[in-house]
């Protein structure tokens, strides 16, 4: 079954305003992006998807991943990756543990060498090759960035959330991350949303565009 994370009639309100109205479909591999100023409600739908949404704010609408209904499941069940504008890195963990401490406990068969084996794959295809012991705190930006993201991947999630998520990094930096990040999200074919005020990650996502608050 090709994965899609749908929103179905979502109309989120900021205590009585109506901030966003929004019915989408996202197939695998697709990147939609959301626009828009502070306070127009990209942030608020992040959290609305992934069930984190703060009070003062309500929602009506569904959420559909793969075909399934998860808008009343819980936040960690609905198996949506979020990746932010910080790394967020655990700075008491080495680069591997930080990435094996979101990978999926339950499969009792996985043991820890098969699970440090599948870390060092991913490090060698994101270029950070030998690093696995290394401490978060002594990367450089665009290192933890990728740290990161294999962090989001390994959880092994059925769509991703983007918020920001290059919005610290220089030019240059950016332009590589981009790549890297929706490549990934291709080559997985992963439904992906992605909030950000910056047109070239619009352009790079190569994706449908929304501008809120219009």
């Amino acid at each position: 079954m090709p994965s899609s994370l749908q929103i179905k009639n979502l109309q989120l309100y900021r205590k009585d305003a109506l901030l966003l109205s929004l019915d989408e479909q996202i197939a695998g591999g697709e990147i939609l992006t959301i626009m828009g100023p502070s306070g127009s409600g990209k942030s608020s739908l992040l959290n609305w998807l992934t069930g984190t949404l703060p009070h003062g704010f309500t929602a009506t609408g569904e959420v559909w991943l793969n075909e399934q209904n998860v808008s009343d499941l819980p936040t960690h069940l609905r198996h949506i990756g979020v990746l932010y504008q910080d790394a967020l890195l655990f700075s008491h963990l080495s680069v591997a543990g930080n990435i094996a401490f979101a990978m999926p406990k339950d499969n009792k068969q996985r043991n820890k060498g098969q699970r440090l084996e599948k870390i060092e794959h991913a490090l060698e295809q994101v270029g950070l090759a030998g690093m696995s012991n290394r401490h978060p705190d002594n990367l450089s930006g665009g290192q933890q960035a990728r740290v990161a993201l294999l962090r989001t991947l390994l959880s092994e999630p059925k769509a991703i959330l983007l918020d920001e998520p290059f919005s610290k990094l220089d030019t240059q930096l950016r332009a590589e991350t981009q790549q890297l990040v929706f490549n990934q999200i291709r080559t997985r074919k992963l439904p992906a949303i992605m909030v950000t005020h910056d047109h070239s990650d619009a352009e790079a996502a190569e994706g449908k565009v929304i501008n809120l608050g219009n």
